[in-house]
């Protein structure tokens, strides 16, 4: 399996996920998601392999959303609008993300690398 992990090397969440990856011996390829971010195409594709709504992508903790005032914006948003949006900002995507190319999780929550990338 070809592991694919968007982080953000500042970020702790980032960190745990990173160790936790580490630890557990998986293979994968980092992309400093603010450098590199996903492009329009690839947003789609992860969305897509997450079950999860374009709006869950979006990192509402971060500063930028904030100066961006995102929350307003996103009510009114379609998907094309949301990854336009995630695609132009690395800074506006919840991260770390980890994908395989079939299935895609956001954010890190260890039940849940453990039950999707381990199992």
């Amino acid at each position: 399996m070809s592991l694919t992990f968007y982080w953000y090397p500042n970020c702790g969440t980032c960190k745990k996920a990173k160790k936790w990856l580490d630890e557990k011996g998986l293979e994968y390829k980092s992309i400093h998601i603010v450098n590199d971010p996903p492009s329009e195409d690839q947003l789609k594709d992860l969305i897509a392999s997450s079950d999860k709504p374009a709006k869950k992508f979006f990192n509402t903790s971060g500063k930028k959303y904030r100066e961006l005032n995102m929350k307003e914006k996103l009510k009114e948003a379609n998907e094309t609008e949301m990854i336009q949006w995630l695609a132009s900002d690395g800074m506006l995507i919840k991260r770390p993300l980890l994908t395989d190319g079939t299935t895609t999780t956001v954010g890190f929550k260890e039940e849940e690398y453990e039950k999707v990338w381990v199992s």
